[in-house]
């Protein structure tokens, strides 16, 4: 795991060293172990922070060349099928190193960009330069596991592990924020792909490559995206166990390998402890498992995750959460987010990294279990309102007003007032509502967020399969996506690799073999995934409510979080940043300290306000 950065000049001129070093600096907790840097004197520079996994020797440094010189890389992550790939290389047999980027790039001297690119298996960001065609390209994982950000004008390309390295760049330093995009990140409390908050700016979507050629051209292909509707070849309860047991034991197993110490997040949902079940197996000596807790009941998982340690035999590191903690940890976890992100989240995740920091270096998660294996009630809660949908509106407020107020089955829910399945299933991921949301930036009230963000876009199919389907494609473009952020930015601020062994390609394959008739049901969430927890470790608490990796924000920030986030808040001068109607603003606080539940959009906004003060110094 490590930090890239690169600029191609298409007209303009490179940065001097000295100043492209200091930008590649910025993402030194990427990458602690040493960095390289490469210039050709005209068109690119490229720069590396290395945190060492695999070949902890200097011949895994990259910038990297491949073996005719045609090619030259800088690649963020692991591949984890880098052996096999070597294994029917014409080239393999000469590569001396067990790094994964010197297979890459041997690779793309045999079979060129398109079809090396198909072959990976991992989590990846890679900037590729064709030398002989003056092209660049860009590239990310399938699943969107690690970021990849660019700008790109008529003259110039930047793109970077970390957004602010875009941002700080003196070619695209002085941008404006669109608006379309701010009240996108409002409603959706990231800044998703393909977009930057800058004008000028944009991410690599996942299973994206992009191209730029010496012209300037731009142009994007998929070389991977989440099928709509696979091939189902599994179709009992029993072939569905013995794939997800033997397919998810393989890929945990492939990623623990590693030349530096690896350990596991456990929560005490279903995921993790599956993750770290499979680790302890493979392991001749127990592994470390790290768990934050809190001082809320509510939220608080370090007593089932306890449970699940013991059953698994992991050794269990754990470490609580209050209020005096979270203001302690509150700067160094806002730290870690190089752009605006508003899911508070952040800290226990930002607390974990660093408690696994403290004995591992890389860490295996159990996130993408949820959307692969219908773990949120949203599935259910969209599902069930498909039946009405195609009614006139006035009759759907009805029927909707006498399932409330008469026959209360709960068999349909307010989602049936909107336009669309897809809309009510968008709406479910904001909690800045459209009311509020305008009356404090009243200049976005007329601004439309951007069409291409398309995300929660799909028919009002009465076909389960279809919807269901449809539903888990938009989450694993959607929420996934904002997860995947929190967990890269968290993890990197304190030099942590964190692998995802649900979201290896061939596991995801897997996953989306299974019939959703099989694996889906509306009154028990993840049911495959806890057959397969249960068997291998019985007395596991799988019943148990489902809390979210989460803190009891809205207490703390009527304790000792109330100062800070009052300061920045609020803070006049950010208000005319903005446009932000001041008063609006103010009675939101005083509402949230009065006991109303404000916590998701002031969070939203402290986030955003610290970000744009960091990006103006």
């Amino acid at each position: 795991m490590c930090g890239i950065l690169g600029e191609f000049s298409i007209r303009g001129r490179l940065l001097d060293k000295e100043r492209f070093l200091d930008l590649l600096h910025l993402s030194t907790n990427r990458g602690p172990d040493g960095s390289g840097h490469f210039c050709n004197g005209t068109s690119i520079q490229f720069g590396f922070n290395r945190l060492a996994i695999l070949d902890l020797s200097d011949k895994g440094m990259q910038p990297m060349h491949s073996p005719s010189g045609r090619y030259t890389i800088v690649l963020n992550g692991e591949i984890y099928n880098h052996l096999q790939i070597r294994s029917v290389l014409v080239s393999g047999s000469r590569i001396e190193s067990n790094n994964d980027a010197i297979t890459v790039c041997y690779a793309l001297d045999e079979w060129g960009i398109q079809r090396t690119i198909e072959k990976l298996d991992g989590m990846f960001a890679i900037g590729i330069f064709d030398n002989l065609e003056s092209r660049l390209s860009l590239i990310r994982d399938f699943a969107g596991i690690k970021p990849l950000h660019y700008g790109l004008n008529d003259q110039y390309v930047v793109f970077a592990s970390q957004y602010d390295q875009v941002c700080k760049h003196p070619v695209f330093h002085s941008q404006s924020i669109q608006p379309g995009v701010l009240k996108l990140y409002l409603e959706q409390h990231y800044v998703p792909d393909p977009f930057g908050i800058f004008h000028n700016t944009h991410q690599v979507r996942p299973g994206e490559i992009v191209d730029i050629d010496k012209t300037g051209a731009l142009t994007k292909r998929n070389y991977w995206q989440f099928p709509a509707n696979p091939r189902f070849e599994i179709s009992s309860v029993q072939g569905a166990l013995a794939s997800i047991d033997e397919q998810l034991g393989r890929s945990v197993n492939e990623e623990m390998l590693s030349d530096v110490p690896v350990g596991a997040f456990l929560s005490g949902g279903i995921d993790s402890p599956l993750v770290c079940y499979y680790a302890q197996k493979d392991s001749v000596v127990p592994i470390n498992a790290f768990t934050i807790g809190s001082d809320s009941e509510m939220h608080d998982e370090s007593e089932d995750a306890a449970v699940y340690a013991a059953l698994a035999g992991v050794k269990h590191v754990v470490s609580r959460m209050d209020s005096g903690e979270a203001a302690y940890y509150l700067d160094a976890a806002m730290g870690s987010l190089k752009e605006p992100f508003g899911d508070f989240s952040i800290l226990p995740t930002y607390l974990v990294s660093k408690l696994a920091r403290e004995k591992v270096t890389v860490a295996l998660s159990g996130d993408g279990g949820d959307e692969l294996f219908w773990g949120y009630e949203r599935f259910a809660s969209i599902a069930k309102n498909a039946g009405v949908m195609s009614f006139p509106k006035i009759m759907r407020y009805l029927i909707y007003g006498i399932e409330r107020k008469v026959v209360k089955s709960g068999k349909i829910n307010s989602g049936v007032l909107l336009s669309s399945l897809s809309s009510g299933h968008r709406s479910l991921h904001s909690r800045f509502r459209t009311a509020k949301l305008n009356g404090i930036f009243p200049d976005l009230a007329s601004v439309r967020t951007p069409d291409e963000y398309n995300v929660y876009t799909y028919g009002n199919s009465t076909d389960p399969v279809k919807l269901l389907m449809e539903i888990r494609k938009s989450e694993f473009y959607g929420m996934m996506q904002k997860t995947l952020r929190k967990v890269d930015a968290a993890s990197m601020e304190n030099s942590l690799e964190v692998r995802v062994p649900f979201l290896k390609k061939s596991f995801i394959e897997t996953a989306l073999s299974i019939d959703p008739l099989v694996s889906y049901k509306a009154d028990e969430k993840k049911y495959l995934l806890k057959r397969t927890l249960t068997r291998h470790l019985p007395g596991s608490p799988v019943n148990n409510v489902k809390r979210g990796f989460t803190v009891p924000l809205g207490d703390w920030m009527r304790q000792k979080l109330k100062g800070p986030f009052a300061d920045v808040l609020l803070d006049k001068n950010m208000h005319a940043t903005f446009g932000i109607n001041s008063t609006k603003l103010v009675d939101l606080f005083d509402q949230h300290q009065s006991g109303q539940d404000n916590k998701w959009p002031l969070f939203t906004l402290y986030s955003l306000f610290r970000w744009k003060s960091k990006m103006s110094e």
